[in-house]
C-alpha cells in the first residue's frame, strides 16, 4: 500500500512539472498584426469585414492551414465556426495579407 501511494504521488509530481515546463500555443510566432493564427475561425464574404484577408495556394504557403473539429490551439489549427470566432478571415484573388495552404498533418508556419 505504501509503494502504491509513493508511485501514484510521483506520477502526479511528474505530470505537474511536465504540464509547468510544456510551452504553451505558439502564441508569440503564429500571429499577423497581432492576430492569432489559430483557434476559432468564421469565414466572411466582404473584405471590410474581415480581420485577415488569405490566398489560398499550393506552394510557397506563409501558413499551413489543419481544420480541425475542436481543440484548436495549435498554430495553424483552424475550427471553422458561425459565431464566437476569435478570427473573421475573407479569401481574396488579390491584396491578401497571408498565403494559406490546407494541409491534413503538420500545420503551422515555416
Amino acid at each position: 500500500m505504501k509503494h502504491t501511494l509513493q508511485c501514484i504521488l510521483l506520477i502526479i509530481i511528474s505530470s505537474l512539472c511536465i504540464s509547468a515546463t510544456k510551452p504553451e500555443t505558439q502564441d508569440d510566432d503564429c500571429k499577423f498584426e497581432g492576430k492569432k493564427l489559430y483557434g476559432k475561425i468564421r469565414f466572411v464574404e466582404r473584405a471590410s469585414n474581415a480581420d485577415i484577408k488569405i490566398k489560398i495556394v499550393n506552394s510557397f504557403p506563409d501558413l499551413k492551414v489543419k481544420l480541425v473539429e475542436s481543440f484548436a490551439d495549435d498554430c495553424g489549427e483552424w475550427q471553422v465556426v458561425e459565431y464566437g470566432e476569435d478570427l473573421k478571415v475573407y479569401v481574396a484573388e488579390s491584396f491578401a495579407d497571408i498565403k494559406v495552404k490546407f494541409v491534413t498533418s503538420f500545420p503551422g508556419m515555416d
